[in-house]
């Protein structure tokens, strides 16, 4: 089936945001498309801040984007927007990254006070980089995220029918035929 890159623009180690995007990788997987992983957090801070476009960790991850068919963004909300990790990558991809995929963008926050960040700060970004389709997002709660200790995730009921309707319909857009251009 579709390639998707699977991008969490998380800083932190013990993120939610990643944990709840490698559990959603999972079900994708079992929809038969390959999943590749980007902790954006793994690549060197000196690269990103410093904008080096030639890093050779920031020309692997403008490679993944470019190999994806299908892209889900995953960022934690920090002062009602996108993470400054996440931002630090997107700004050195290519301008038209985007173009031609299939996009889910996803946010996790502490409180439903940062909903709106999803299409008011991460969907304009996404928009502006060519994505060709961006299904509908998701907004989940950080309480609604728990890990065990033997490292699984357990979604809260409500959440987790939602999230897996958001990753089928993505799923379903992944497989869409672009329509052609009218012959005149």
């Amino acid at each position: 089936m579709a390639t998707v890159l699977s991008v969490s623009g998380s800083p932190s180690v013990s993120s939610r945001t990643a944990k709840l995007l490698r559990h959603l990788d999972a079900r994708l997987t079992a929809q038969g498309h390959e999943v590749i992983p980007l902790d954006v957090r793994t690549i060197p801070a000196e690269a990103l801040l410093g904008a080096d476009f030639r890093h050779p960790a920031v020309v692997e991850a403008a490679a993944l984007f470019d190999r994806a068919d299908g892209v889900v963004i995953g960022t934690p909300v920090y002062k009602a927007a996108y993470s400054g990790v996440l931002k630090a990558l997107l700004d050195l991809l290519p301008q038209y990254a985007l173009a031609g995929k299939t996009v889910l963008p996803l946010v996790t926050g502490g409180s439903t006070a940062h909903v709106l960040a999803l299409d008011y700060a991460l969907r304009p970004v996404l928009n502006s980089m060519g994505a060709t389709h961006i299904v509908q997002g998701w907004f989940t709660l950080d309480k609604d995220i728990t890990t065990a200790p033997d490292g699984s995730v357990t979604v809260a009921p409500g959440t987790a029918e939602a999230l897996a309707q958001v990753v089928d319909q993505f799923s379903v857009a992944l497989g869409r035929t672009p329509l052609l251009a009218a012959a005149g």
